[in-house]
């Protein structure tokens, strides 16, 4: 019994041995996927006249080039964003992405004071040979009901 198993794990090995040589040499080049994976990140965030801190997550869809994002802004008042967003890399480090929306803004936040949907226009920097990632976006609402804001931060990639 353990030889046959042996042997079919042998013959396993070899084949996937043979596959990946086959799919080496017939690959074609590989698009670049900038700010791969997903992050946490603090940094200030200004708008409404205010200044606040902003505690922001991606979460990185890999088979896609598609993101779940999430902003909380914590201030004189508080305000939380999850967007879902479209990530388009500009080289191996680098990524612009746009997303869209809810804000969810208490009275003296960044944000203003209410709800509504926003555009979130943003840009994922990963450093080289390391795991921080240094983010930077605008929440613009649409229709009324918050104010626009601007973020920036460093993040750790998990």
């Amino acid at each position: 019994m353990i030889t046959g198993f042996k042997q079919r794990l042998i013959g396993f090995a070899g084949w996937m041995l043979g596959s990946l040589a086959i799919a080496g040499a017939i690959q074609s080049p590989a698009n670049a996927q900038a700010a791969y994976g997903s992050y946490i990140g603090i940094g200030p965030a200004f708008g409404n006249s205010q200044l606040a801190v902003g505690i922001s997550g991606r979460y990185n869809i890999l088979e896609a080039p598609i993101s779940i994002r999430g902003t909380a802004f914590i201030g004189e008042g508080s305000a939380f964003i999850p967007t879902v967003s479209y990530d388009y890399p500009l080289n191996f480090n680098t990524e612009v992405y746009v997303g869209a929306g809810v804000a969810f803004a208490s009275k003296g936040s960044v944000m203003g004071d209410g709800t509504s949907f926003v555009i979130q226009p943003g840009v994922d920097y990963t450093l080289t040979n390391s795991n921080l990632v240094i983010y930077g976006n605008a929440i613009v609402p649409i229709g009324g009901g918050t104010s626009t804001a601007v973020q920036g931060g460093v993040g750790i990639q998990f």
